[in-house]
């Protein structure tokens, strides 16, 4: 069964940055290149929202909020996604997760964000 391993949160202010790392233990590497990935989180109160996916051919897109501040990118040899943040806002506060974005495996613990103004 597929893991994936959030980490890099933590408490920032508004205007600095991080890198979110999800490491994918347990999926094969062939599946891991082919498969698409997608960071997601879920700020207090609200429901879970897609963030930014990535295609095995790097092909990424961004939700509107997080465009031109947002970079998702994929090392295959580390079966790793990356989020980096910047320009963070407050409205970015949230837990992040990672999953597949094509066939949801089960979620892992996230990591937090929280961006204070």
């Amino acid at each position: 069964q597929v893991h994936f391993v959030e980490s890099g949160g933590g408490l920032v202010e508004a205007g600095q940055s991080l890198t979110l790392s999800c490491k994918a233990a347990r999926m094969i590497t062939s599946t891991f290149n082919s498969a698409i990935m997608a960071w997601y989180r879920q700020a207090p109160g609200k429901q879970r929202e897609l963030v930014a996916s990535i295609t095995g051919d790097r092909n990424t897109n961004y939700a509107d909020s997080v465009k031109g501040r947002f970079t998702m990118s994929r090392n295959s040899a580390r079966k790793t996604v990356y989020l980096q943040m910047n320009s963070l806002k407050a409205d970015d506060t949230a837990v992040y997760y990672c999953n597949r974005g094509d066939y949801e495996q089960p979620w892992g613990q996230g990591t937090r964000v929280t961006v204070s103004s």
